[in-house]
């Protein structure tokens, strides 16, 4: 059963963004009605007030220099086992977000509830509400090539990803690598038989912004299809 859950954020340069993120994610562990969340921001190598904003959200804060979302993801997830003390990692888990990605009101309650079930890590997907500045091309792609099929989906997104301690622990934990980290961790956590529960009913809401923080992520995917021919 779990009996703590921490949430993290990785964030570079993320002070304009980040106070709508926590936002969400307050009304998340709200919606938990039990133990509280613990919201850990990781500011890696920034140059703004992100660590400021993040306190003032109410998270606590880990710095890093390393540019690098894995290291950051990592650091974060330590700082959660940190807090969880003499916690088995087995009743502990993680969930991972972006700095400008909004969550719903249910997101964690919905990860615990998935925790209880018996899955090791759940992989949710994206929503785009803002496409300023593509062409109506890029949207009309995305929608075709992103949510064709139905039930379980093969997209990966540290924006949208949930693991119990002790699986993310066996599976050797997040790479720390500058992009793919969560492409890295779910296929490290299927090879060492966690169970990966991938679902559409478990979406956030990312930005479509192209100043990308991690090269060849998802701001690089949604460039392509705005450079693809129409």
């Amino acid at each position: 059963m779990i009996r703590l859950i921490g949430v993290v954020v990785p964030a570079h340069n993320e002070e304009d963004l980040l106070p709508a993120c926590l936002a969400s994610l307050r009304r998340a562990a709200r919606a938990l009605r039990g133990g509280p969340a613990h919201l850990v921001v990781v500011a890696d190598a920034c140059r703004d007030r992100t660590a400021q904003v993040a306190r003032h959200g109410g998270a606590a804060v880990v710095t890093t220099r390393a540019r690098s979302v894995g290291v950051a993801r990592a650091a974060g997830v330590r700082e959660v086992l940190r807090r969880a003390g003499a916690l088995s990692p087995a009743d502990v888990w993680v969930a991972t977000t972006d700095a400008d990605t909004l969550v719903p009101a249910g997101w964690l309650r919905e990860h615990l509830r998935y925790a209880n079930e018996g899955w090791d890590a759940v992989a949710g997907t994206v929503e785009v509400t803002d496409w300023s500045g593509y062409r109506p091309e890029a949207r009309s792609l995305f929608r075709e090539r992103y949510r064709t099929g139905s039930g379980p989906h093969p997209h990966v997104h540290g924006a949208n990803l949930g693991f119990r301690a002790a699986a993310y622990l066996r599976a050797g934990g997040f790479p720390e690598v500058p992009t793919a980290e969560d492409h890295a961790l779910v296929t490290a956590l299927a090879a060492t038989g966690g169970r990966v529960h991938r679902t559409r009913a478990l979406s956030v809401v990312t930005s479509a912004r192209r100043e990308a923080r991690a090269p060849d992520g998802f701001s690089r995917y949604l460039a392509k299809l705005d450079a693809a021919p129409a």
